[in-house]
């Protein structure tokens, strides 16, 4: 029987890590002189740290030199590891852990595939890592999501085709990268944000063990 590889994203998806990056992007902004809601950090879920540090100047019309880019970039993530430092598992979303237990029951090959830089040591301290056979993170890229080669490479290390693969997005720039490598896309959120996706869900308490098997099945049905 042919697998499926099963390819999640972190931040929103398996972990609320969300708040902790608006916190550090709003503590920038504020720096700066830059006007920053939640609303403005949605624009940045699912999108590389640089990327997004282009997308907060471009909001305040500011032009740096690549020394002061690089230093704001620096400062970003240190407030970001010190928030992040007390993280454990309470911070796992919802029946993430009941979806997982399931698919490593059946031997699913699963990966992460995310911007993150800091994916490794988030999965440590919620003690998920073990689950995952392969973690491809922002470390391990060079093009940022809606680019689809943070799945690709997931797919090429699980030795799983392509088509054969499932991606768990909360963000609409990921879901343009599944569906861009042909991967079946799971959006996690908001439906009418993301209903470029194949199937859509609020969060992992809506997905039961039929559609996993669904999903599972699928695999043997491309050619």
């Amino acid at each position: 029987m042919k697998k499926p590889g099963f390819i999640f994203d972190l931040d929103g998806v398996i972990v609320d890590t969300a708040k902790y990056h608006y916190m550090a992007w709003k503590k920038l902004a504020d720096e700066l002189g830059i006007s920053f809601t939640e609303e403005d950090n949605e624009n940045f879920k699912g999108v590389s740290r640089k990327r997004c540090l282009e997308i907060l100047l471009e909001m305040g019309g500011l032009s740096v030199s690549p020394e002061q880019f690089n230093g704001w970039l620096a400062e970003k993530n240190e407030d970001y590891l010190s928030y992040i430092t007390g993280m454990d598992e309470t911070e796992i979303l919802p029946d993430v852990t009941k979806v997982l237990d399931y698919l490593k029951d059946r031997g699913i090959p699963m990966a992460l595939g995310s911007a993150s830089k800091n994916a490794k040591p988030i999965l440590e301290k919620v003690k998920l890592l073990p689950y995952f056979d392969v973690i491809v993170d922002g470390n391990a890229v060079s093009k940022a999501k809606p680019d689809p080669e943070v799945f690709l490479i997931a797919a090429e290390k699980l030795g799983v085709g392509a088509t054969d693969c499932v991606v768990f997005e909360d963000a609409l720039a990921g879901i343009e990268a599944a569906n861009t490598a042909h991967m079946t896309s799971v959006g996690i959120g908001d439906g009418s944000v993301l209903s470029a996706a194949d199937y859509n869900f609020v969060d992992f308490t809506e997905i039961d063990f039929g559609f996993l098997d669904h999903l599972i099945a699928k695999a043997n049905l491309v050619p």
